[in-house]
C-alpha cells in the first residue's frame, strides 16, 4: 500500500511540477525573468512590465502565476482569460499609471510568457 501511494505521489509530481520553459533569476522579493531568449518585441514589453508592475506588488506574484498557472493571491486560474481580466482592472486603476499600449504590451508578454511556460 505505502509502495502504491509513493509511486502515485511521485507520479503526480512529475505531471504537476513547474515548467521549465520560463528561465528565473533570483528568489523571492529579487526573483525576475531572463529576458536573453525573448525575441526583441516581447524584451520591450517586458521593461514595461519591470517598471510598471513592480510599483505595486513584486515580480514573484507574476512568474508564480506564469509556471504554475493560477494566481497567488485569489487562487483562480491564470490564463489568457485572466491576463486579459488583470490588464483591464490595471487600466481602470489610477494608481497604476499604465496606458492602453503599456497595458496591451504586458498582457501580449503574459500570454507569450504562459505559451513559453507550457513547452
Amino acid at each position: 500500500m505505502r509502495k502504491t501511494l509513493l509511486v502515485l505521489l511521485l507520479y503526480g509530481m512529475a505531471v504537476t511540477s513547474a515548467h521549465a520553459g520560463l528561465k528565473v533569476i533570483g528568489k523571492g522579493d529579487n526573483m525576475r525573468l531572463d529576458p536573453s531568449a525573448f525575441p526583441p518585441a516581447m524584451k520591450a514589453n517586458y521593461d514595461i512590465l519591470k517598471v510598471k508592475c513592480i510599483k505595486c506588488h513584486n515580480l514573484e506574484r507574476t512568474i508564480v502565476a506564469l509556471q504554475t498557472g493560477i494566481a497567488p493571491i485569489s487562487g483562480q486560474p491564470f490564463d489568457r482569460n485572466a491576463t486579459k481580466a488583470y490588464g483591464v482592472k490595471m487600466l481602470r486603476k489610477p494608481d497604476s499609471n499604465m496606458n492602453k499600449q503599456e497595458v496591451k504590451a504586458t498582457v501580449e508578454l503574459m500570454n507569450w510568457l504562459l505559451d513559453e511556460a507550457n513547452k
